[in-house]
C-alpha cells in the first residue's frame, strides 16, 4: 500500500514508467501475445471450420484478403463459394445477406467502413432487426455485420463517424465493440453462433495493438456471451483519490462512502475512484 500510495503522489511521470515495466514483462508459456486483427481472422477461421451454414462477404475479402488484412488466407483455405468477393454495392451484398440468413445460412458481412454500411440500413434496421421478433420467434436472422468503426488516422469526415449509439439504438439488433484481442475473439464467435443480427464494431486503430491472451482463450470452444459483464479481474479493495488526499479502504466501504457523496450531489472538485 505504501508504495502505491508513493506513486500516486509522486507525481505524473511514475505511472507510465510502471506500465513500461508491466508491458515488459517475461509471459507465462501458455500465454500468447495476439493482435486484434489476427484474434478475429482466428475467430472467422474457427467458426467457417466448426459450422459450413457460416461465410464471408465483402468488398476484397477474398483475393485481396481484406482491406486490413483481418481476412488474410481465409479465401485459401476456403475457396469461392465461402469467401465472397463483392461489388462496391452495400445495399446488394447487405440484402443478399439478409436473405440468406433468413434461408438459415449464417452470413458475416464486412464493411470497408462503417460509414458505408449508412447504404444499406434499410436492411440492417428493417430486416434483420425485426424479422424474429415478428415472426414470433420463428424466423431467426443469424447474421453479423462487421469491420472498422469510429476514428482512424487521417481518414477525414468520410470514414472517422462512430455509430454505436445509433445502432445501440435500434430494437432487434445486439451490437458489440470489443477492446482487446480476447474481447474480440470470444465475442465474435458468440455472435457468429448468435439467432439474433450482431452489429460488430472494430477500430482500425486497435488492429495491430498486441495483448496477452490466456490459454483458454485459445481454445476453439472459447466463448465469451454477448450481454453478460466481464469480470477483468477480481479485487476486493478501490482506492479513492482526491486533490489533498488518497485512501484504501475494503471494497464495501468504500462504495457506502460513494453512495452517500452520490446523495449529496455530482461532484467537481477532482475526486475520483
Amino acid at each position: 500500500m505504501a508504495y502505491l500510495r508513493s506513486i500516486l503522489r509522486s507525481g505524473k511521470n511514475a505511472v507510465p514508467a510502471v506500465l513500461r515495466r508491466e508491458f515488459h514483462r517475461t509471459l507465462p508459456a501458455a500465454v500468447q501475445q495476439v493482435t486484434v486483427r489476427d484474434a478475429i481472422k482466428e475467430a472467422l477461421d474457427e467458426e467457417l471450420e466448426r459450422d459450413e451454414r457460416v461465410f464471408l462477404l465483402g468488398e476484397e475479402v477474398a483475393l485481396f484478403e481484406g482491406a486490413y488484412k483481418v481476412t488474410r488466407g481465409l479465401w485459401k483455405k476456403y475457396g469461392d463459394k465461402r469467401i465472397i468477393d463483392t461489388p462496391i454495392t452495400e445495399i446488394g451484398f447487405t440484402g443478399i445477406a439478409v436473405g440468406a440468413a433468413m434461408a438459415g445460412l449464417r452470413p458475416v458481412v464486412e464493411y470497408m467502413s462503417f460509414n458505408f454500411s449508412m447504404q444499406s440500413v434499410d436492411h440492417i434496421i428493417n430486416s434483420a432487426a425485426k424479422t424474429y421478433y415478428m415472426s414470433g420467434g420463428l424466423q431467426p436472422v443469424s447474421i453479423v455485420f462487421r469491420g472498422p468503426n469510429g476514428a482512424a488516422p487521417g481518414v477525414a469526415a468520410q470514414h472517422a463517424q462512430c455509430f454505436a449509439a445509433w445502432y445501440g439504438h435500434v430494437p432487434g439488433l445486439k451490437v458489440v465493440s470489443p477492446w482487446s484481442a480476447e474481447d474480440a475473439k470470444g465475442l465474435l464467435k458468440s455472435a457468429i453462433r448468435d439467432d439474433n443480427p450482431v452489429v460488430f464494431l472494430e477500430n482500425e486503430i486497435m488492429y495491430s495493438v498486441p495483448f496477452e491472451m490466456s490459454e483458454e482463450s485459445q481454445s476453439k470452444d472459447f466463448l465469451i456471451p454477448i450481454g453478460k459483464a466481464k469480470i477483468e479481474r477480481k479485487e476486493t479493495w478501490l482506492i479513492y483519490t482526491s486533490p489533498d488526499s488518497t485512501l484504501h479502504l475494503p471494497g464495501f466501504q468504500l462504495l457506502e462512502q460513494i453512495e452517500t457523496q452520490n446523495h449529496q450531489g455530482n461532484r467537481s472538485d477532482g475526486t475520483c475512484f
